[in-house]
């Protein structure tokens, strides 16, 4: 991603009316760091069920897919792959012929993820592709090879409800009739449960939030004081929606050097960061019929705190 595009979104994002940054601008190398230690929090649990769903279900996910030829496995925003090798693990021991597609903008990431994957499975047919997920799963639908796509992580909760439709049917208008796609859905639970996932005691979730300010002010020149931001986090469990934010304590201006711009914050004034919607499995089916696609089946954790959930294109 640009250093522009940065520039443009952060300045699209703090002139707002309702201030917000995108999360996906979390990820930075200092951010990445900090969500890899949120996904070792004890209170922090998609991570480990679906890591249990995909060890223990590999199996009955090969059954279901039912496809009678080789395929693919297409996977969107892989990370580190952890998680995905479990899969990969059981068809490759079982046997299965199909080609493993990971699809990342960065390069850097692609590789490394592929000198991990054949450092533990030396016999995967590996396929990375670099860009875009849009431009790619054009490529690949001129082919005949079936295809299961996999847009894990709990990922899609991260959509508002129209993003989500485009998101979904976009993927549907690249796939064939037959192919699936398995996706993951954090599910609706103990309200105190998912608050201590998005709002840790130790606040490792507010420092990933905070280095997006420190991000704006190493890249954009900025001269924010980050001691003049709290962080606060709220599930409302009536709609699943955990919604975090940044919130201004004193009324100030900020300026970024790099853009020559100024930004003037109430006190209390809020910017929005994240989106984690919880999904019930009611919710999941409507949102699979929406967009063109048939549930076989919800695979669960054995807390049923999580889904990954197979669909097929009708």
């Amino acid at each position: 991603m640009s250093d522009n595009t940065f520039a443009k979104d952060i300045h699209k994002g703090l002139s707002a009316p309702l201030k917000h940054i995108s999360s996906k601008y979390f990820y930075d190398d200092i951010g990445s760091g900090i969500f890899q230690d949120i996904m070792k929090m004890p209170e922090y649990y998609p991570t480990a069920c679906e890591f249990e769903i995909l060890s223990l279900q590999g199996q009955q996910i090969v059954d279901k897919l039912n496809f009678d030829q080789p395929f693919n496995i297409v996977e969107f925003g892989a990370g580190d792959g952890i998680k995905t090798r479990q899969l990969l693990k059981t068809l490759v021991e079982t046997g299965v012929e199909f080609s493993y597609v990971p699809i990342d903008i960065s390069k850097k990431a692609i590789e490394e993820l592929e000198a991990n994957m054949l450092d533990h499975l030396p016999d995967l047919q590996i396929k990375p592709m670099i860009g875009n997920y849009f431009s790619m799963i054009e490529e690949l639908a001129t082919s005949e090879t079936p295809s299961l796509f996999l847009f894990l992580g709990g990922n899609i909760g991260n959509y508002e409800k129209d993003e989500v439709n485009d998101l979904l049917k976009s993927f549907n208008q690249s796939m064939k009739p037959g192919d699936k796609l398995l996706t993951g859905f954090d599910l609706q639970k103990n309200p105190a449960t998912i608050r201590f996932a998005y709002d840790d005691p130790q606040g490792i979730t507010k420092a990933f939030n905070m280095n997006l300010l420190h991000r704006i002010n190493r890249e954009l020149g900025g001269n924010i004081k980050t001691s003049q931001f709290d962080f606060y986090s709220h599930y409302n469990p009536i709609n699943g929606e955990v919604r975090s934010y940044l919130v201004s304590l004193v009324t100030q201006k900020i300026h970024l050097q790099r853009m020559d711009k100024c930004y003037y914050f109430e006190q209390n004034e809020l910017i929005r960061t994240e989106l984690s919607k919880k999904y019930t499995l009611k919710e999941i089916e409507e949102v699979a019929e929406t967009n063109g696609y048939k549930v076989l089946e919800h695979f669960l954790d054995c807390k049923h705190y999580f889904t990954d959930s197979l669909w097929v294109k009708e």
